[in-house]
């Protein structure tokens, strides 16, 4: 696992986004962790407010390379097999990030109410694991 995606784990359209994330990918590039596991945001020096802002996406072999929101959603999609080649189509279409990110943003706000809310918090099949602890490697 390569990467850690931080996600809500209380919202039913990103706990979906990740159980699917985990059937294409089967933890071999990602592992995940629900914003609500103020442990793991402390270990990452990030804010329980920074996440209001979107998913975050962390690249465990260099920490300091993060994506949030929209740019997340992106990295990730480049990550996956073919992803780079539709992210590039995407990309070249001119205004379609603009409209992308003010989606993502309207989502983001809405979740809850467009998606509803879980009564319990979805954990990840692939959670984050002591191997992604490196100190070495983590801030």
């Amino acid at each position: 696992m390569n990467y850690l995606i931080i996600y809500d784990g209380l919202c039913n359209l990103c706990a979906n986004g990740v159980k699917l994330l985990e059937q294409l990918d089967r933890g071999q590039r990602f592992c995940y962790a629900p914003m609500q596991d103020v442990s793991v945001l402390s270990r990452w020096g990030i804010q329980p407010a920074d996440v209001e802002l979107g998913m975050i996406l962390i690249d465990l072999q260099q920490p300091e390379r993060r994506w949030q929101g929209a740019a997340a959603a992106e990295q990730i999609a480049a990550l996956l097999p073919g992803g780079d080649l539709g992210l590039a189509f995407y990309r070249g279409l001119p205004g379609l990030k603009t409209l992308a990110d003010r989606g993502y943003a309207q989502i983001r706000d809405h979740r809850y109410a467009w998606f509803g809310r879980r009564d319990t918090l979805y954990r990840s099949a692939y959670p984050i694991c002591d191997r992604c602890w490196d100190p070495l490697v983590a801030p």
